[in-house]
């Protein structure tokens, strides 16, 4: 190798290893939740819950279809992974949420009210290695208490 080789070489590797730290995990599919792997906390679980997944960083928008006790809920949602606050309403209820990354986890803090309590909602999204699996760490904060959840959604 000549000294122009040998003195290319630090500059190609960090350039290779600054492009690979920049790429961000791409959350888009079609997740159902796997209810054998989640835990609901004192909050019912759904009967099912499949959520559509459309992410072009920054833009990211979920298509939500649940059953449960209360019923079926169809809502979207739309959001920016800047830090930017997104405001959505599901089923009447005006949420108001702001996401950012947190390494290569997606944070999203979410408040509004429902049903006449307000409440507090603090998602962390984290996506497998081998993008099968979502796992959403949440903590709920409202006027009739808190409560932490893990849902897990696997790749359809």
């Amino acid at each position: 190798m000549t000294r122009q080789t040998i003195g290319l070489f630090p500059l190609v590797l960090l350039t290779v290893a600054f492009g690979m730290a920049q790429a961000k995990p791409n959350f888009s599919g079609t997740w159902k939740v796997n209810m054998a792997k989640s835990d609901f906390g004192a909050l019912p679980a759904p009967d099912s819950r499949t959520d559509k997944i459309m992410h072009e960083d920054p833009d990211l928008k979920v298509h939500v279809a649940q059953i449960s006790q209360m019923g079926e809920i169809n809502y979207d949602a739309v959001y920016t992974t800047d830090g930017k606050e997104s405001t959505n309403s599901i089923n009447g209820n005006v949420f108001k949420s702001t996401v950012k990354w947190d390494g290569d986890d997606l944070s999203l803090d979410t408040k509004g009210s429902f049903n006449g309590n307000d409440v507090t909602i603090k998602d962390r999204w984290t996506l497998s290695e081998d993008g099968k699996t979502i796992t959403v760490q949440r903590h709920f904060s409202s006027t009739m208490g808190e409560t932490d959840q893990k849902v897990v959604f696997e790749k359809q």
